[in-house]
């Protein structure tokens, strides 16, 4: 008998992939076959199926780190089938075995006197149409699914080698999504279990995680939170991330993978930004990211961080056509997006961030009128970039210290994303609010109504930058966003 070499697999399911459908695009196709199966849904660690009137059985051997799984054949035998085999299939699904009362069954036989009876398999017809492609030398299928009327699409990545497997799957623009084999992915669609996926936003001075699950309007909000973790403390100093502020970061990262997989995600990506771009040492603190939570962080640049914000911006603001200036300001950097409308015409980067300019200034105590002067001009000097600008028709402002002064202008007690959503700050509140916190320290601040505690000592920076970009621009007023980066992944990730 030949070796049977193993094979690793990876699939998933969903209606849209994002960047992924336009890289298979790409490909040259292979083969094409449709197909008509019967599959036996219930119990565990096998996948059942009626295929050229044969039943094909296999069982899951192994899982490895990656969640590739190794499947094992173990039956593929023609009807009538023998009462043994009969007794087999409930048996290797870990389900009870019924009474059987023939010697053999026919697959109308098997499925009205066992199968239905016995309450514990559910037969379902799935209808495919399968293309093939090859992926980093490994096999791929696109199939679009059929179940009882509802459709779905799954993509399939296999080989012997599960690093080659794990390497196509990232190439193709799905890693971060979990493999869903075949029984879990027909059973989900059939119950209408939602697609729900996951997009974690490690800043500079906090991690962010979103959870969006997809309705007929586009997305719905399941979570969406922020922990400060400080990851870039003394970075502008040293040019390294802190072991301390690593491990913040890396608790924080894991808490919230828990959650999203608690809350049933397809995928959880997860970008780094400005403090993970400058540090010295961002490939061993990813590393140590990745082992520790399993999660792999993209470092994006400048120019895509702002580009994924001016989306967030159009998708969750119905702002007037004309010039449009989006700027997303974090712990280490300020993105600027200026656009025409839904066109983006420039994007870039400056490392101006509330985290930088609070250890450079001593922003965490109470500070003084001439530090505050220095302070502003410091901010000014650093943002030439955007000085003699034809001021814009609207602009939009978004990150922790904007939707912050928005929440202490509501005076809200409990963050509520939908009242600051929206919310117009004019520069009289903005000065208002750096005075308060100018002459309070951090714990001072901290009894502010609408302030997150943990983000007392780099407020007053934060301020400061928001202030000194609508003077440069010539904005009286600005309109703040709680949709951010995260929202912007999800939406180019993870599909419209």
């Amino acid at each position: 008998m030949a070796k049977i070499i193993p094979r690793w697999e990876w699939r998933t399911f969903g209606a849209h992939f994002g960047g992924a459908e336009g890289r298979f695009a790409e490909l040259t196709p292979g083969a094409v076959q449709e197909s008509e199966e019967l599959y036996f849904l219930g119990g565990s660690g096998a996948n059942v199926k009626v295929r050229d009137d044969l039943m094909d059985i296999k069982i899951l051997r192994e899982v490895n780190a990656d969640g590739l799984e190794r499947w094992e054949p173990v039956m593929k035998g023609p009807f009538p089938l023998p009462a043994a085999d009969a007794a087999k299939v409930f048996e290797l699904l870990e389900l009870a075995v019924p009474k059987l009362a023939r010697d053999a069954y026919t697959l109308d036989q098997f499925v009205g006197e066992i199968a239905v009876p016995s309450g514990m398999l559910r037969p379902v017809t799935v209808r495919k149409r399968r293309v093939r492609y090859t992926v980093g030398g490994c096999t791929s299928e696109v199939t679009d699914v059929n179940a009882e009327g509802k459709a779905t699409r799954t993509i399939a990545i296999e080989g012997e080698d599960a690093a080659a497997v794990v390497a196509a799957v990232n190439s193709i623009g799905l890693g971060g999504y979990f493999n869903m084999n075949y029984a879990v992915g027909l059973q989900g669609l059939l119950d209408g279990v939602p697609e729900r996926f996951a997009v974690v936003d490690v800043g500079t001075n906090s991690v962010k995680l979103h959870i969006g699950e997809r309705d007929g309007a586009g997305w719905r909000k399941v979570v969406d939170r922020a922990e400060v973790t400080r990851l870039g403390e003394g970075l502008d100093k040293t040019g390294e991330i802190a072991p301390e502020a690593a491990e913040r970061t890396m608790s924080a990262i894991a808490d919230m993978s828990d959650e999203a997989k608690r809350n049933g995600v397809r995928a959880i990506v997860a970008v780094g930004t400005a403090g993970l771009r400058i540090a010295r040492n961002s490939t061993a603190v990813l590393e140590a990211i990745r082992a520790r939570t399993g999660v792999s962080v993209q470092v994006i640049p400048g120019e895509e961080e702002g580009r994924l914000a001016y989306l967030a911006a159009k998708a969750g603001l119905h702002m007037p056509e004309g010039a449009l200036v989006v700027f997303d300001t974090g712990g280490g950097s300020t993105q600027f997006t200026f656009g025409q409308g839904a066109r983006v015409n420039e994007q870039f980067s400056v490392n101006v961030g509330a985290a930088r300019y609070t250890e450079r200034f001593g922003l965490a105590g109470v500070v003084t009128p001439e530090v505050l002067r220095d302070v502003l001009a410091a901010i000014g000097a650093d943002l030439s970039r955007i000085d003699g600008r034809q001021p814009p028709d609207a602009l939009v402002a978004m990150g922790g210290a904007v939707t912050n002064i928005a929440a202490v202008k509501h005076e809200l007690a409990s963050y509520d994303p939908d009242i600051v959503q929206g919310t117009v700050l004019d520069r009289a509140e903005i000065d208002r609010q750096i005075e308060m916190y100018r002459v309070r320290d951090a714990a001072g601040r901290r009894s502010i109504v609408g302030l997150q505690p943990k983000r007392a000592e780099v407020i007053l920076a934060g301020a400061c930058i928001v202030r000194t970009v609508m003077e440069k621009l010539g904005q009286n007023s600005l309109t703040v966003s709680d949709r951010g980066l995260r929202h912007g992944v999800l939406v180019e990730r993870f599909g419209g």
